[in-house]
């Protein structure tokens, strides 16, 4: 009897078993729905900080690329030089003439040797005088299609981190190379293959330094990365003053990014954002829960980062610490109509932003000194317009501050066209240009922080590299339009900066939006939210 109790027992267990489950699968399935699912920007906000300790630390640490950046451009200023000259005896020398291409060959020499520069050493004058334009313009088409090519690759496989890493080395090594060239067209290839490392650099560390940055000071720190770049022309202003010639000052100008990699790269962590895209949400955690601790916050075991298309979705058990990766590139933007207009506008504007900010810069470079304080005060007098709009950056809000930076500037362009160049005259067109490179410099900052919200995660640095590529297409077409001389390039930096201002209108407002993570999420946001497009 008792033993068919017991069959009876088991058989009842048997069929109540599908129906109620078990202690431990209770607890579990208890522990998923106290599970409560968050943005980036909604963890960042209320549980860990959006500019703590540990966002300020890495953001300098990110930052200080934008220095290597900066030296590696602007070295073009001093190692293509064309250096002073003397006569060498006083047969068949006139040393009054305002070029050496008239004087009988052998009666002149370099000052500084022919080592000082590359224009002395290969012999860059006169009829060759053309190769310098050359040498420089191609190291700008390379930036052009490194932007594009590591704005993808930060996307994909390699990351934000991975990227910038490698377009660090590849700065220290085509620098070092650089300055072993044996002739001219050795020269202009490793200058390319330079330019091609260069074009990434900025790029990379710009969206690095800024995605674990919360909403509210997220446009503050985007424009205080551009501090970096200025900092970077200083600081090679200085390293040039004691490596007087130019292949000491390559090997020179490559130590920086050397320290660089070996000294701060491994403090620097991998954007939080690009791992949660890439379905690496349990590393996405562990860097929230970092910044939480070092930010003096507390962030519940309760809270999972997810995106923002699944917030409003249920947490599946399976998927609350890994999903699979998403994927996005160029052609993605460009199949979403929303995406395809912000891009095109984004393009536009940041080719008419280079050209007249590159084409002032040549144009206004003379302050009365030696080369070297000139590059330094340059770099140094467009820090204010860093502070300025960083200080109503979000009082005013993007799209105004454009529109208002870019117009400001071309005011003072216009001006400088009508001014006659001589007398007095001359120093009204070289105030115009100072302030005429003040207004725009503000703007270039500005487009990078208003260009990198305007797409999500998925395919942000992809997008912004198509934008920066624009940017060095204007840095190639600029020497162009200066060498017009007269008002005409004043002229045409003016009608630029009236041009891109007028596009700027179009662009939705982002201020006080979140950073989408995918496509549909953006999407399903903007089309619930049209006012935001205003």
């Amino acid at each position: 009897m008792s033993k068919f109790s017991s069959v009876d027992q088991n058989l009842q267990d048997d069929l109540r078993s599908p129906l109620i489950p078990s202690a431990a699968a209770t607890a579990t399935a208890d522990g998923y729905s106290k599970q409560k699912k968050v943005t980036m920007d909604q963890m960042l906000e209320k549980y860990c900080g959006d500019f703590g300790w540990w966002q300020f630390s890495h953001f300098v640490l990110t930052s200080f690329a934008w220095a290597l950046e900066g030296i590696h451009t602007m070295i073009m200023i001093f190692a293509d030089r064309e250096p002073a000259w003397r006569c060498s005896t006083n047969r068949l020398c006139d040393s009054t003439a305002k070029s050496v291409c008239g004087l009988e060959p052998g009666s002149w020499e370099w000052t500084g040797g022919a080592a000082s520069s590359t224009v002395s050493e290969f012999g860059l004058i006169c009829g060759q005088k053309y190769k310098v334009g050359l040498v420089q313009s191609l190291f700008f088409a390379a930036c052009m299609i490194g932007a594009g090519v590591f704005g993808h690759l930060s996307d994909s496989k390699l990351g934000r981190k991975g990227s910038l890493t490698i377009v660090c080395i590849m700065n220290a090594i085509f620098g070092c190379l650089t300055a072993i060239s044996s002739d001219y067209w050795t020269y202009t290839l490793f200058r390319f293959l330079s330019g091609f490392s260069t074009g990434g650099t900025g790029l990379c560390a710009f969206v690095l330094a800024t995605e674990p940055v919360g909403q509210s000071w997220r446009g503050v720190a985007g424009m205080s990365t551009f501090y970096f770049f200025s900092i970077g022309i200083a600081a090679l202003s200085a390293i040039a003053y004691f490596f007087q010639t130019w292949r000491s000052l390559y090997i020179a100008s490559s130590i920086p990014s050397i320290i660089f990699v070996i000294l701060l790269l491994p403090f620097i962590h991998e954007s939080p954002r690009w791992c949660l895209v890439r379905g690496k949400v349990d590393e996405a955690m562990k860097i929230m829960h970092k910044i939480a601790k070092s930010n003096g916050k507390h962030l519940p075991d309760d809270v999972v980062l997810a995106l923002d298309s699944e917030v409003n979705d249920d947490v599946p058990d399976s998927q609350s610490v890994s999903r699979e990766a998403l994927n996005g590139s160029l052609l993605d933007v460009l199949r979403l109509p929303l995406t395809r207009f912000r891009l095109f506008l984004a393009v536009v504007i940041n080719f008419l932003c280079s050209v007249v900010y590159y084409g002032l810069s040549l144009n206004a470079v003379n302050l009365g000194t030696n080369l070297y304080l000139n590059v330094a005060l340059n770099a140094v007098a467009e820090m204010p317009a860093y502070l300025l709009t960083a200080l109503v950056l979000d009082k005013l809000g993007r799209k105004p501050l454009a529109i208002g930076t870019m117009w400001f500037s071309s005011i003072f362009c216009l001006a400088g066209s009508l001014a006659k160049g001589d007398g007095t005259w001359k120093l009204l067109r070289m105030v115009c240009g100072v302030l005429g490179i003040f207004g725009m410099a503000g703007t270039y900052n500005l487009l990078f922080v208003y260009s990198m919200e305007l797409f999500p995660t998925v395919v942000r640095n992809a997008a912004l590299g198509c934008a920066t590529q624009a940017s060095q297409m204007g840095a190639i077409l600029a020497p162009f339009v200066v060498v017009l001389g007269g008002g005409i390039p004043f002229a045409v930096f003016a009608f630029c900066g009236i041009a891109g201002g007028l596009l700027v209108i179009y662009l939705p407002e982002t201020l006080n939006r979140p950073l989408y993570d995918t496509m549909a999420g953006m999407e399903e946001a903007e089309t619930k939210k049209p006012s935001i497009l205003s």
